[in-house]
């Protein structure tokens, strides 16, 4: 009989003429990392301690140690669920903080890679959020302030039988209202809206930016006049109706002077009273 090629395997059709069937063969990678399934976490952390970077082995031991600890990534992104940022790329997030506790973890230290690796894989989240989801500058502080806010929200919510007030967070976190509040503005930075997003139930061509006000040119004009008027009757008579014609019929000092039956000069000096005295009021205040 001849030798099978290597990389065969006979097969047999309907009418029994053998025939060979290629079989592809395994990929480098998968050999070794079933080689290493039956290795404990201890030996895997040896072997990828030992082993340089860029060998297989070193690679297929972090895989396999990423595999087994899923889960821990899975229950450190958990607090962050409610984010606008997607489970699966927060599971990405926690999966380098992962890597990075594998690499660092040193088995003779005696703890676990299980307590090692959550405050890692918690601390990238952290980082993740605080300098790449922030659209606006905020201090870290109140980044930090945000989060704890959010992962008590969920288990007072639970203590309570209902939604925690400012006043229960403020409570539970130890913290004061001013604080609760500033960091509840910080939030709405994380995600803020845009001006061209189309707003609900109008048209499709309205906008957000179409509902926002603009600033009243007589806002500054109302508020001059509000504050002349609180000092407006320690003026006399003549004072007022100067200013009045001046400012208000428009009239020259000739033409006030002619219709009040004294010189421009008097007119002037008048005037220039009565601004006196308001603005001297008005800065005093």
């Amino acid at each position: 009989m001849a030798a099978r090629p290597s990389g065969t395997v006979p097969a047999t059709d309907p009418d029994l003429v053998p025939v060979l069937v290629l079989v592809p063969p395994a990929a480098p990678g998968r050999v070794v990392r079933e080689d290493l399934a039956g290795l404990d976490d201890q030996a895997l952390l040896s072997l990828v301690r030992s082993l340089p970077r860029a060998s297989q082995r070193h690679a297929s031991a972090c895989e396999l140690l990423v595999t087994r600890y899923e889960g821990l990534v899975r229950s450190c992104v958990r607090p962050y669920r409610r984010s606008p940022v997607s489970a699966r790329e927060l599971m990405q997030v926690g999966y380098v903080g992962l890597l990075k506790a594998i690499g660092n973890f040193d088995p003779a230290a005696g703890t676990s890679l299980a307590a090692y690796a959550r405050p890692c894989i918690s601390g990238e989240l952290k980082r993740y959020f605080r300098d790449t989801r922030w659209p606006l500058h905020v201090g870290r502080p109140v980044q930090e302030l945000v989060l704890q806010v959010r992962d008590a929200t969920g288990p007072l919510t639970q203590q309570l039988g209902r939604t925690p007030a400012d006043s229960d967070l403020a409570r539970h976190l130890g913290i004061s209202g001013d604080d609760l509040r500033l960091a509840r503005q910080a939030q709405l930075a994380f995600q803020p809206a845009s001006l061209d997003a189309p707003l609900a139930g109008l048209a499709a061509s309205s906008t957000l930016a179409d509902s926002l006000g603009a600033e009243d040119p007589q806002l500054d004009r109302m508020l001059g006049m509000h504050a002349v008027a609180a000092h407006w009757d320690e003026l006399p008579p003549r004072e007022q109706q100067i200013l009045i014609m001046v400012f208000h019929d428009d009239m020259t000092q000739a033409e006030i002077g002619l219709r009040l039956r004294i010189s421009q000069m008097h007119v002037s000096r008048l005037r220039a009273r009565a601004l006196g005295h308001l603005r001297a009021r008005l800065t005093a205040a």
